[in-house]
C-alpha cells in the first residue's frame, strides 16, 4: 500500500498509514509510518521482533511526532534471507530506509534489547541521521561480563547454552555479533547528542540464569548507569516496574521520557535560534 500522502522532508502533513513496504537495497522491508510531528521517531525492535513489538506505544508516539516502526530483514513481513546479519548491517539497512523515505531531517532514534546494539551503531555510522537516542532494557556488549563476575564457572556454562540456543534460531546469530566484538567498543564515537537508558532491574523470585539474581539486575543497573553518564547529555533511568519489554509494562514511562528529550530538543533549538 503506497503512503496516502506524499513523504516530505518537512512531515509538516504526514497522515497515517497502514503497513506498507518498501525496496530498500536488496530486500523489502515492511513498515509503518504515522502522526504528523515535526520531530520524527524511529523505532527499533528487539531480537527477532517486527513491528509490534511496538504496540503499546506506537499510536501513542504518533500523537506527538511523526514515528517510523519497521521489519528488520528476516521479521515481519520483511524479506526472509538465510545470511547472517550484523548489528552494522541493520543499521546500515535502517539508514538506507529513511533515505528511501525521503526523510532529510536526523531523527530521534528509540530502540528495545538487540535494537539497541543496531541503534547505538547507528548512531556512530551515520550521526548526520540522528539527534537523540532512547534506548530500552538494551542488550549488552558486557553480559558476559556480569555472568562472569557473579559465578565464573556457572556464566561460562551459561554462555556456551545461549550461543548454542542463538545458533539454533537460524542465521541471525545476535548474541555471537556482538559478544564476539573485541575490544568491547563502548560506542564513544557517539556524539553530543540527548541520550537516555530505561533499564530494567526488577527482582525475579525464581531467576531463570545469574542474569535474573539480584546482583545480576545491580549490576545491569550499575553499567547503563554509568554508560549514560559518560555522555554529556546521558540519562539513566532504572525501573523495577518493568521486565525487559519495558513498553508493554510501562509505556507511559517511555512516553514520558521521550516527551523530555523532545522537550530538549525544542529548548535547543530555541536556543540556537535565538543567538
Amino acid at each position: 500500500m503506497k503512503l496516502i500522502t506524499a513523504v516530505v522532508s518537512t512531515f509538516a502533513f504526514v497522515m497515517s498509514t497502514q503497513a506498507a513496504t518498501l525496496k530498500v537495497g536488496d530486500i523489502e522491508l515492511e513498515y509503518e509510518l504515522a502522526g504528523n510531528g515535526k520531530h520524527i521517531v524511529l523505532l527499533e525492535a528487539g531480537g527477532s521482533a517486527g513491528m509490534s513489538d511496538w504496540d503499546p506505544v506506537f499510536e501513542q508516539v504518533a500523537e506527538h511526532a511523526t514515528v517510523i516502526r519497521y521489519s528488520r530483514v528476516g521479521n515481519g513481513n520483511s524479506t526472509a534471507i538465510q545470511r547472517h546479519f550484523t548489528s552494522r548491517d541493520y543499521a546500515d539497512y535502517a539508514s538506507q530506509l529513511l533515505t528511501q523515505l525521503a526523510i532529510e531531517q536526523p531523527v530521534i532514534f528509540v530502540a528495545h534489547s538487540y535494537g539497541g546494539n543496531i541503534a547505538r551503531d547507528f548512531a556512530v555510522a551515520h550521526p548526520s541521521q540522528i539527534k537523540a537516542l532512547l534506548l530500552l532494557d538494551p542488550s549488552s556488549e558486557h553480559d558476559v561480563d556480569i555472568l562472569r563476575a557473579i559465578d565464573l564457572e556457572q556464566g561460562n556454562r551459561e554462555i556456551a547454552q545461549i550461543k548454542l540456543d542463538d545458533m539454533a534460531n537460524g542465521m541471525s546469530n545476535q548474541y555471537l555479533d556482538f559478544w564476539s566484538k573485541r575490544p568491547l567498543p563502548d560506542y564513544p564515537q557517539i556524539h553530543d547528542i540527548p541520550v537516555t537508558v530505561i533499564a530494567s532491574v526488577k527482582k525475579h523470585d525464581n531467576p531463570a540464569n545469574l542474569f535474573f539474581t539480584d546482583q545480576g539486575r545491580r549490576l545491569w543497573g550499575e553499567l547503563w548507569q554509568q554508560w549514560a553518564n559518560d555522555f554529556p547529555q546521558g540519562k539513566s533511568v532504572l525501573t523495577e516496574n518493568s521486565g525487559h519489554f519495558v513498553q508493554f509494562d510501562e509505556p507511559e514511562l517511555v512516553i514520558d521520557e521521550l516527551l523530555v528529550l523532545i522537550e530538549k530538543l525544542d529548548e535547543a533549538e530555541a536556543k540556537a535560534t535565538s543567538l
